[in-house]
């Protein structure tokens, strides 16, 4: 049987889907949406100054290192709430004016290191695009044949574990480590992950090439000019308190909450029981309904705005503000039926055998999965 036939291809419309979720969840507050920006502001400030006090206690060092540790996890699941809101701005659902959205969203991504109308753009894309074989925007899967392999007809393994992808578990570790510790830097520089291009340098600090169209030029440039801002405010406060504050500080919760973005990314549209789909059969919603809902457990859903357990209503509605999706979702759940996707498996358990598993498609087919 082939993979077309192996799985039966969702029928129903954005408007069924849309239709079925209460029309107030798609209302857009600014007062309401400014309360979550407060939220996360007064946690980032109160950790900062429990930090300020660590270096300062009687206990042995290795305790305040512990200690350390627990700031830079917990800054960072603070901070990805502020970046789930920055996110949220791109998409017009943090408020109904477009100039609140779009300055609100400079000012949060750009102390985030985010170029905000680049990202904002191809994010646009991703979402516009998602599932597609070639035309995604992130974590597009590699083919047999860009990976080395042999055709179909002539490979030896087609039924087991492909020898040119055995590795320890150790050395599994430091891919994914690599991942999410590079991950984000290489997509914005020279975007990784994303489809093969045959420009030198595709980036989202290149406005000229294709990751964006001629007229959004000078909104790259701004946003290219907001982060080298912020920058050099990072190598001011580093000449005056010192660059060990400010990478205590700043650096490495900054690193941590690349991490969270990429392993959420990752997680929420690469599993070997989702498929992509060719141009010939891709849709809109059928991309859309190729999204994993995963929940990081009461703390972390609260702190990241929910934008893991509530991902698929956000596919589909992408301008619904966060505080309105997990409502949607009880709806979708229900309209999307089957066709609902949600893994329950323990989060670290799940980004190893999504690494493990999802290692590349075959060369044809309108359904491809993931395999190894």
């Amino acid at each position: 049987m082939s993979e077309k036939e192996s799985v039966a291809l969702p029928e129903f419309t954005v408007k069924e889907i849309r239709d079925a979720i209460p029309a107030h969840c798609f209302q857009r507050d600014t007062f309401r949406s400014f309360t979550y920006v407060l939220h996360d502001i007064l946690f980032v400030g109160l950790l900062v100054y429990a930090a300020s006090h660590i270096d300062a206690l009687p206990i042995p060092a290795v305790f305040r290192f512990g200690l350390w540790v627990a700031y830079w996890f917990s800054q960072s699941v603070v901070s990805m709430g502020l970046w789930v809101i920055g996110h949220e701005c791109g998409h017009q659902a943090f408020s109904p004016s477009k100039a609140i959205n779009d300055g609100t969203g400079k000012i949060i991504h750009s102390l985030l290191l985010v170029p905000y109308f680049s990202w904002k753009f191809t994010h646009s894309k991703h979402h516009k695009r998602t599932g597609h074989l070639t035309e995604d925007m992130v974590f597009v899967p590699k083919t047999r044949s860009r990976i080395g392999l042999p055709p179909r007809n002539e490979d030896t393994q087609l039924e087991e574990y492909h020898s040119i992808f055995e590795e320890t578990p150790i050395a599994s570790f430091f891919g994914v480590f690599s991942m999410l510790t590079f991950g984000w830097l290489m997509h914005l520089m020279i975007d990784a992950s994303g489809p093969p291009r045959k420009e030198s340098w595709v980036s989202h600090f290149n406005p000229s090439c294709s990751l964006f169209d001629e007229h959004q030029f000078w909104e790259v440039m701004e946003s290219t000019a907001y982060l080298s801002i912020m920058v050099a405010v990072l190598v001011y406060a580093g000449q005056v308190f010192g660059s060990i504050v400010v990478i205590k500080y700043y650096v490495i919760p900054y690193l941590f909450v690349n991490g969270w973005f990429v392993m959420i990314t990752y997680l929420q549209h690469t599993s070997p029981q989702l498929p992509h789909y060719s141009d010939k059969v891709w849709n809109f919603q059928r991309g859309a309904a190729l999204t994993i809902d995963r929940s990081y457990g009461f703390l972390l859903n609260h702190f990241h705005h929910h934008i893991s357990d509530t991902h698929v209503a956000h596919h589909f509605f992408s301008n619904m503000p966060h505080y309105h999706a997990q409502e949607a979702t009880h709806h979708i759940k229900k309209a999307l039926g089957k066709h609902y996707c949600y893994d329950s498996t323990p989060i670290p358990q799940a980004l190893y055998n999504t690494w493990r598993s999802c290692k590349f498609v075959e060369d044809e087919g309108d359904v491809r999965f993931f395999k190894n």
